[in-house]
């Protein structure tokens, strides 16, 4: 058992980078820039323009922070029009546009002499918006000069050239390096042109960068415990996982127990009472209550039982919390009238479910030669069910076990969110909607790992409860 359970666990790692770089790639191609998002958060600024108004400094060095300034992965495999330090220009379009720019060309020292025209006309532009004389042509020059950087079209960026041109007057000294400036990115773009190279892009070039690259930085500060910052209110994301982890783990974990204690001896007495009137009351009764949407059923609940028309047994969702100087015991009452619902809601649509299961197993089992001989010995009947038919009946429950084992932490957002519990449902719903995903990434790691995790105590529950099942033969 040993053995296996250490090949398992070897498997596990390999298993795990798999998912770790599936998620690391699904992160880095998400929609929206992180660094504009945390900065506009910071600034308050969060309309159309806000991406413009972001100065360029605090998002170098946010940037930098969140090690976005590194490579993606250890290597790459390109074409010989691509850089390999590519990855440090800041913005992800103009990166884009430079790299297609780049393979339609052929010809990337040339197209990094345009980036930098580019870059000195910009410059140029911004030195002299406090000119009053020129402030309004000025203000008109500059989205076309900065349109430049994610355009690629030929067509395109001779009229983008025209529109400056005709926003800066010709021959007039004070704007004479505004105009040098323009006639050296028309000059540098006509140099990849007329260089054309299209044969570049079919030679492959691989790109070695090391340890020092984004998915490594990632991983290392993963296993380290360091889950990133929030891209909502810049917090490390660890503080509020294990936050929100131990209302979503106790609820569950309580849900879990209150599930399989209750319909564990239901589906034992509908196998052992089967086709009579209690057992098929019991299980239109629990197939009734797993119809019923947990949501409405939630709501039902709130409106009838939290302060209503009707009842007033339960505080409301919302509620102040308990305030911390109140009594021990005050704490604990507080605490069980807070959980009854959400635990209700949470546990009900199991039953039906588990309890088939058990039903099903325990029919199987039932009528095993093993069971038959022993009645034949004199066993009461309790003894032959609770003693030798319950063991084996146990692995399709087990087998679901397995499947609910991620449940502890990843928790029910549509529960968490009507009864406002502070879980793992309630701030992956806020991360997704906010677009947080250092948050979100970080709950599907630590569910991935409880998947796995899951189905190992599952292998090991399975030889506990069955003799005939033995790993030995497989690590032999």
């Amino acid at each position: 058992m040993l053995r296996y359970i250490a090949k398992r666990i070897l498997i596990f790692i390999p298993t795990l980078l798999v998912i770790s770089l599936i998620t690391f790639i699904i992160s880095v191609n998400a929609p929206g820039d992180p660094v504009d998002a945390i900065l506009n958060k910071k600034s308050g600024d969060v309309g159309q323009n806000a991406r413009g108004q972001v100065d360029k400094t605090a998002y170098v060095s946010m940037r930098h922070k969140l090690g976005l300034d590194l490579p993606l992965f250890y290597c790459s495999i390109t074409n010989a029009t691509t850089c390999d330090t590519l990855y440090r220009i800041s913005k992800a379009d103009v990166r884009d546009n430079l790299e297609h720019i780049a393979f339609i060309y052929g010809n990337w020292p040339l197209v990094a002499k345009y980036y930098a025209s580019i870059q000195n006309l910009n410059n140029a532009l911004a030195e002299r918006i406090t000119d009053t004389t020129f402030v309004e042509k000025i203000i008109d020059a500059r989205p076309y000069a900065n349109s430049l950087y994610t355009t690629f079209k030929e067509d395109e960026i001779n009229k983008l050239f025209d529109k400056v041109n005709a926003c800066i007057p010709a021959n007039v000294p004070d704007l004479s390096q505004i105009s040098a400036s323009i006639n050296n990115a028309k000059k540098a773009f006509n140099d990849i042109v007329i260089n054309k190279n299209s044969f570049q892009k079919y030679i492959p070039v691989l790109h070695w960068y090391g340890f020092r690259n984004q998915y490594h930085h990632w991983l290392v500060n993963f296993l380290r415990g360091d889950f990133g910052i929030s891209y909502q209110d810049m917090q490390p994301v660890g503080p509020i996982i294990w936050g929100a982890m131990k209302w979503t783990m106790g609820i569950s974990l309580i849900s879990i127990l209150l599930a399989y204690l209750i319909a564990i001896p239901l589906g034992v007495e509908a196998a052992i009472k089967r086709g009579s009137k209690k057992e098929k009351a019991t299980t239109t009764g629990l197939f009734m209550l797993y119809s019923l949407p947990n949501f409405w059923i939630a709501t039902i609940l709130i409106i009838f039982f939290c302060g209503g028309d009707w009842f007033s047994w339960f505080p409301a969702p919302g509620a102040p919390p308990v305030p911390n100087d109140a009594p021990f015991m005050y704490h604990v009452t507080q605490g069980i009238y807070r959980l009854i619902l959400p635990l209700f809601c949470w546990t009900y649509t199991s039953l039906a479910f588990i309890s088939r299961q058990m039903r099903g197993g325990m029919l199987n089992v039932i009528g095993q030669d093993y069971i038959r001989t022993a009645k034949a010995k004199g066993l009461s009947e309790r003894t032959v069910i609770w003693k030798h038919a319950l063991r084996n009946s146990l692995l399709p429950i087990i087998t679901l076990f397995a499947n609910v084992f991620p449940l502890v932490i990843s928790g029910s957002v549509v529960i968490e969110q009507i009864f406002s519990i502070p879980g793992m449902g309630q701030i992956s719903y806020n991360a997704l909607v906010a677009n947080d995903y250092p948050l979100v990434f970080t709950v599907t790691m630590f569910a991935a790992i409880l998947t796995l995790l899951g189905t190992l105590i599952a292998d090991i529950l399975y030889a506990m409860v069955d003799p005939r099942i033995s790993f030995a033969k497989l690590t032999a």
